[in-house]
Parts: C-alpha cells; sequence; structure tokens
C-alpha cells in the first residue's frame, strides 16, 4: 500500500470509528431529555440539559491538558481508552441512577476532550495541504452518518408511542452501548504513519535512540505541548476563529438536543411526536451528509477558497432559524412531561419540521467542514495545541447552551444564535482572506484548499 493510500485508509477507519461511537453517543443525546422526562423511579431526578452542561463545561475545561495526554499516551491509544468512557456514559441509560448519571456526564468530557485532540491529531497527519479538504469532508461525512442509523431505529422503535417505557429504554440503551464499543475497537486498526511527530514532539538531532518512550521524555511533549496551547490561544488567527467556533457550539447543542426535544413536546403532531425525534436526527444527518461530501469531497474544484461555503452555511441556518420560529411553539424547550398545546405563528407542520432538521444539518456541516480544514491548513505542525483549542471554545459554549436550555423559551435561544453566527461568519472571513493572502505568497493554487 502507497503511503498516500494508507493516509486515505486511516481517515476512511477514522471516520468509520467515530460513526459507531457517535451512532451511539448522538442517538443518545437525541433522546435522553425526552427518555428523563418518562422515567416510572421517584429516585431519579436527572436532567438530560444538566447532564449535557456537565459534559460540555468539563469537555472545555480539559482541553487545557488533552494536548499533553495526548502526548503521552498517543493519539491512537488516546481514542481507545476516550471510547470506552463513551460506552460507559450510554450504558448507565440502561438502569439510571442520578449519582451516576451525573459522576458518567463528568467522565465523558474529559474523555471528549482527550477524542477530539487526538482526532485532530490523526487527521492533519494523514493530510497535507492539498488533501486537508478532501480528508476533512470524508471524515465528516462519515462521523455524520451516525446520525442516520440511530435515529433511523429510534423512529421506527417507537412509531406510534406516547411513553417510553422501561423495556423500551433498556433495548435501546444495551444496542447504543455496543454499538459504541464495536467503534472503540475499529481504532485499533489505524495504522503509525512514519516520520510523524506526537503532539509537543520537536525535531532534535541529539535524542538518544530508543529513548523516545522514557517518562522524562513524554512529560517535556506533555509541558512543550500545554505551552503551545496557551501561546496560541492568544493568535490573532485562533482568537478570530474562536467566535466562528463559540456558534458551532451554540448550534450544536440546539440540533442536537434541543430541537428534538421540542418537536417530541408538540402534542399536535399527535401520536407521530416521540418518533418524529427519530426522524429528525436522520434527517439532519442526511444535511451533514450532504454537506460533507459536497463541500468536502469536492473542496478541489472549489476555486473560491472556503468563505463561500460558510456563507451558504450561515444562510441556511437563518432560514432554518426563522421556519422554526414561526413553526414551533415558545415553550416547546422547557415543556413538562405532558408536552404543549401552544401555537406559534402557524398550526405546527411535522414537513415543516423535519425540513428545518434537514437545514440544520446542511448549515452545520459547513461550517465544521471549513474550521477542520482551515485549522489543519494553518497549524499543520501545531494540530492537537489548535484542535485541542477549538474543541475548548465549542464546548464551553455548548455548555453554557445547555445550562440555559433549562430555561429560556425558544426565540431567545434562536436570537443568540443569530447574533453569534452573523459576527462569526464574518471572523471567519477575515481568517480565511489572510490564508489565502498566505498561499499566493507562496505560489500555490487557492483552490487546493
Amino acid at each position: 500500500m502507497s503511503p498516500e493510500s494508507k493516509k486515505l485508509f486511516n481517515i476512511i477507519i477514522l471516520g468509520v470509528s467515530f460513526m459507531f461511537i457517535f451512532t451511539a453517543f448522538q442517538t443518545c443525546g437525541n433522546i435522553a431529555q425526552t427518555v428523563i422526562t418518562n422515567l416510572n423511579s421517584t429516585d431519579f431526578h436527572g436532567s438530560g440539559y444538566t447532564s449535557m452542561s456537565i459534559v460540555y463545561g468539563v469537555f472545555s475545561a480539559s482541553n487545557l491538558i488533552s494536548p499533553s495526554v495526548v502526548a503521552i499516551v498517543e493519539p491512537q491509544l488516546s481514542m481507545v481508552v476516550s471510547g470506552v468512557f463513551y460506552s460507559l456514559y450510554i450504558a448507565v441509560f440502561i438502569q439510571p441512577t442520578t449519582w451516576a448519571f451525573y459522576t458518567a456526564s463528568v467522565f465523558i468530557g474529559i474523555a471528549a476532550a482527550v477524542l477530539w485532540t487526538a482526532q485532530g491529531n490523526c487527521l492533519t497527519v494523514n493530510s497535507d495541504e492539498n488533501t486537508i479538504g478532501r480528508n476533512s469532508g470524508v471524515f465528516w461525512a462519515l462521523l455524520q452518518s451516525s446520525l442516520f442509523f440511530g435515529n433511523l431505529y429510534i423512529y421506527f422503535a417507537w412509531q406510534g408511542k406516547t411513553h417510553i417505557s422501561e423495556s423500551d429504554r433498556r433495548t435501546v440503551f444495551i444496542a447504543l452501548t455496543v454499538i459504541s464499543l464495536v467503534g472503540t475497537v475499529l481504532f485499533f486498526l489505524i495504522r503509525k504513519q512514519e516520520g510523524t511527530k506526537a503532539p509537543g514532539e520537536e525535531n532534535s538531532t541529539n535524542e538518544i535512540p530508543g529513548d523516545s518512550s522514557s517518562a522524562q521524555n513524554k512529560m517535556t511533549r506533555a509541558l512543550a505541548a500545554f505551552k503551545k496551547s496557551v501561546k496560541l490561544s492568544f493568535t490573532k488567527e485562533i482568537m478570530l476563529l474562536s467566535v466562528t467556533t463559540a456558534y458551532t457550539g451554540l448550534e450544536l447543542t440546539f440540533f442536537s438536543g434541543v430541537y428534538g426535544t421540542c418537536i417530541g413536546a408538540v402534542n399536535r403532531f399527535g401520536s407521530e411526536a416521540k418518533s418524529l425525534i427519530g426522524l429528525s436526527g436522520i434527517f439532519i444527518g442526511v444535511g451533514e451528509i450532504l454537506g460533507g461530501g459536497l463541500f468536502g469531497l469536492l473542496s478541489k474544484k472549489n476555486r473560491f477558497g472556503r468563505n463561500p461555503v460558510v456563507m451558504f452555511g450561515i444562510v441556511v441556518h437563518f432560514l432554518a432559524f426563522y421556519l422554526i420560529f414561526f413553526n414551533m411553539p415558545n415553550d416547546a424547550p422547557i415543556a413538562p412531561m405532558e408536552g404543549t398545546d401552544d401555537i406559534a405563528y402557524m398550526i405546527p407542520s411535522k414537513n415543516v419540521a423535519i425540513f428545518c432538521s434537514f437545514l440544520l444539518g446542511l448549515g452545520d456541516s459547513c461550517f465544521n467542514t471549513q474550521l477542520l480544514s482551515i485549522l489543519g491548513f494553518l497549524y499543520s505542525e501545531d494540530s492537537a495545541p489548535a484542535f485541542a483549542i477549538f474543541k475548548f471554545v465549542q464546548s464551553i459554549c455548548a455548555a453554557v447552551a445547555y445550562f440555559y436550555s433549562n430555561y429560556f423559551l425558544l426565540q431567545w435561544q434562536l436570537l443568540i444564535m443569530v447574533v453569534v453566527g452573523f459576527f462569526g461568519t464574518i471572523t471567519f472571513f477575515l481568517v480565511e482572506w489572510k490564508a489565502a493572502a498566505a498561499l499566493a505568497a507562496r505560489g500555490s493554487d487557492y483552490s487546493s484548499i
């Protein structure tokens, strides 16, 4: 197998592994609040929104140390261990208790930081400036296929159900736990690239052969990775991209947790309300996959760079927010178990609700594929710290959004995303123009990014 084929193989395995893990996790996140509100046990007092707020809060803080962890443990093993913790979190729902639920939320937050930092490093070392766009698209399309499979099962399994029984819950979460473990095992198939450096590892002609795995060497690499993370955090490009990243955290919370809850709470959808949560997730996945294919796999034919893709993404999202504002009741995110009989500015339409799911996924793929691409392009030598900062900002904003989702009506959640999305698009444009100028100065073709 040629070096280029080996790299593409690694990207595909990386994407398939994430597809399995996030088939389980994203389906879990999509139905968690609905499942919790249907629990009969009076001993359980957890909240799906609060749990995800803890997950993303710990996730954000853990990104400060995740490059050091990946430097010590190595990217492949880091992803394997992190995958195990994802599986444990999902398994908690088989027989949920409040203390186990929130404890698992803390641990998966740490695991997520390590997993995504290692993923960023793996994506970058298996790409160059000519393939980073393609590889980002391949990875993103495979990852977001996870939204299709898990939610397809939910759609058919919960068809016509107005209450989720204990048997329904256990069946779903046992299956999701097994799926997550399959994805974890697949990480072992990733082949290490010769001549690549772990995060924080510097070129050195004085390094003693065979001593690269010593404890002292690993601690040196860990400290170097942490210093790089702090230094990169204050660069102009990272600070500008942080606004865009903040927006992806807010809308991630909305489409992965809040919107499905809104759909399931609308009583006017009748007995289909709960199964529509699964259908919504499917169409979010269709939008994500389509976006990953169009703007990642076909990036070689894009002669205008990343900005038009991001512009298209924000227009699609604004359209989705407008339709959701008119279609969904304002109290849907915080409705009780009985649901809501309110209406917005039109009679709630199932078709409009599902179309908005597609638009949310399509717009999200535009932002994330281009952020992955520009980070891999700008920070090819410092991939782990750069991706750690990206996930730090994204996750802390997701945590804040999950927290306020317990209290804010739908209209205020939509307004926050519109404002942050507008400014995030502008800041991305500024960084992309600078990247294009740097590429032109090197005499490279702008379409190659």
